[in-house]
């Protein structure tokens, strides 16, 4: 039976298993794949993913293409896919392998710095922007259609080796779901298919501070004589030179005066030899040795 230029219908089963032998061919000959494996449910979990998915179905015009994408990405047609800055490359598994490629538009100088500037002071660090920890303002700005971070249907080129006449293809719309689900765990993929950088959305997080109208006021130093009561310190820095009080040249000197009462140390042995308890002792006997013979009668010869 012809088909004419169409190959006859493989199922999904015929097509997994055709798949699975054409990437195993392919990296016994060395090459690194990157495919998109089977799964069941949603194809995106996280913010980037899904809103990369939600963008894409906002294309009318293929709407009617992006179903059966679907259904390609979710049984393991793609068997490699590969993100650079501005391209998409992959490869497709259908009645025949297919290669697909996908141009991106770099997104517009202007576009950016106004996504740069209304995300200022809201994004807390690159960590926390790819894993989509951000306000729902933040979401909604980078997600906007037409302004946002995702293309427009006129910024993508398409391109597949099938003889699908269709611009977007079954095994495109496979591919472009398949990026969607790449950016759940690849998110920074984006900014280079874009050929934008993701630092500078965090190198504006201080942006959207309040700047001091003045700088603070210089705090009030204290003086030696406050620093000497708070801390118990003698400043001896800047201190005035001792005034010098010795009497001119020539002139007469005169006796020191004696001083009240003498120090410690200048006190005299015997003085000394006093105080000491011995001393004491004996000078108690020798006082009570006399009272006594005071009063002792005198006897007659």
């Amino acid at each position: 039976m012809s088909y004419g230029s169409w190959k006859p219908y493989v199922s999904v089963a015929q097509r997994r298993v055709k798949a699975e032998k054409a990437a195993a061919k392919a990296v016994k000959s060395g090459a690194q794949l990157a495919p998109i494996a089977a799964y069941r449910g949603a194809i995106s979990k996280t913010f980037w993913g899904k809103a990369w998915c939600d963008n894409l179905e906002h294309y009318s015009d293929y709407a009617n293409r992006l179903p059966r994408g679907r259904t390609y990405v979710r049984n393991g047609s793609v068997i490699d896919l590969q993100l650079s800055r501005g391209e998409v490359r992959a490869q497709v598994m259908g009645s025949s392998l297919y290669r697909v490629e996908i141009s991106v538009a770099a997104l517009p100088e202007t576009s950016w710095r106004a996504i740069v500037a209304d995300c200022a002071g809201s994004i807390d660090s690159l960590v926390a922007l790819l894993q989509g920890r951000l306000s729902e303002a933040v979401m909604a700005r980078i997600s906007q259609p037409g302004k946002g971070l995702f293309p427009a249907p006129r910024e993508i080129t398409l391109r597949c080796s099938c003889p699908d006449w269709a611009d977007m293809c079954k095994h495109v719309a496979a591919v472009l779901y398949g990026v969607g689900a790449r950016l759940d765990n690849q998110p920074e993929l984006l900014f280079g298919l874009r050929s934008v950088d993701a630092g500078a959305l965090v190198a504006q997080a201080g942006a959207g501070l309040p700047i001091a109208a003045k700088p603070p006021a210089k705090r009030r130093l204290l003086d030696d004589a406050m620093l000497a009561d708070v801390f118990g310190l003698e400043m001896t820095e800047n201190e005035a030179p001792a005034p010098n009080l010795s009497p001119p040249a020539g002139a007469a000197k005169k006796p020191a005066a004696k001083s009240r009462a003498a120090p410690a140390s200048a006190a005299t042995p015997r003085a000394a030899a006093r105080k000491s308890p011995a001393v004491k002792k004996l000078a108690a006997k020798k006082t009570a040795a006399k009272k006594a013979s005071a009063f002792k009668p005198k006897t007659k010869p």
